[in-house]
């Protein structure tokens, strides 16, 4: 007779799976991978400890683990969603994974938007639409724009539309780095590519194997989104629109706020994360 696995015996047996496989926080391994399998929140899988898996949920996780301890790939990649937002989107390897920090645009387009009647949004390398979709949730008098190169992406982004039935997002394929969209905005945001070239070659495993690349880098230093959308930017603005762009760490946040200072934007300001590093620029057209 085979044995019967419970959710109390996995947990304790992956835990020190990943633990002699050297992960920094094995408890952590083994929760998104059920919670993504048992469709359930972290309570709930200490709730149903006693719960047996049956013969095909085994399978699953003992291919998502095989994965995980293999290659190391992403989480967010193997169970195909991650959480943004307190929403769960769909993702693959042809769209950047959601950052938590990246959240923090979006509490600056919702504060600023109270004083627009029906904001116009353009979200620029939308990547899975977590942003845009976010933004056309959160704020429902808005239409909200969505741009990519990748067509990919956009699937993808489409995908997460419908799935969460947000009916003020649209998303469409174009290369900013060579066309402007036809209208004006009221925001303009992005979480452009911007870890240089050289960069790329100290990202950890995790993320330069397996995320996309043409989402990462500019292949140059980290600088040609910012440069292209300072240049474009107050065009694709309406009079006192707001232009609010993710942003490295350190210097790079500097030599982004010397770009748009030396374009003439007003009320240029890098904004903190929670770790007191500057993560957004904000500035007026």
């Amino acid at each position: 007779m085979s044995k019967i696995w419970r959710i109390i015996d996995i947990v304790n047996w992956a835990e020190k799976y990943f633990s002699q496989n050297q992960f920094i926080n094995p408890k952590l391994e083994i929760e998104w991978l059920l919670r993504s399998l048992l469709k359930c929140n972290k309570l709930d899988i200490y709730l149903r400890f006693e719960e047996p898996l049956d013969k095909k949920q085994l399978s699953v996780l003992k291919g998502w683990i095989k994965r995980r301890v293999k290659t190391n790939e992403p989480l967010q990649y193997i169970t195909g969603s991650c959480e943004f937002y307190g929403r769960r989107y769909s993702v693959n390897s042809k769209v950047l994974i959601p950052r938590q920090e990246t959240e923090r645009l979006v509490d600056i387009v919702i504060d600023k938007s109270k004083f627009v009647k029906t904001p116009d949004i353009i979200d620029v390398g939308t990547g899975s639409g977590c942003i845009a979709s976010t933004l056309a949730l959160e704020i429902s008098k808005a239409n909200v724009f969505g741009i990519d190169i990748s067509l990919d992406a956009i699937q993808i982004a489409e995908k997460n539309k419908y799935r969460l039935n947000v009916k003020n997002v649209f998303f469409y394929e174009m290369n900013i780095l060579i066309d402007i969209p036809f209208k004006t905005y009221d925001f303009l945001i992005s979480n452009p590519p911007y870890v240089s070239q050289n960069e790329m070659k100290t990202l950890p495993n995790e993320i330069k194997n397996f995320e996309p690349h043409l989402a990462l880098t500019d292949f140059d230093d980290g600088l040609i989104f910012y440069h292209r959308l300072g240049e474009i930017g107050k065009g694709m603005l309406k009079l006192n629109g707001w232009i609010i762009l993710e942003v490295g760490r350190r210097e790079h946040s500097i030599k982004v706020y010397s770009i748009f200072k030396n374009l003439d934007y007003r009320n240029l300001e890098l904004i903190k994360d929670f770790n007191g590093d500057n993560r957004v620029l904000i500035a007026q057209a």
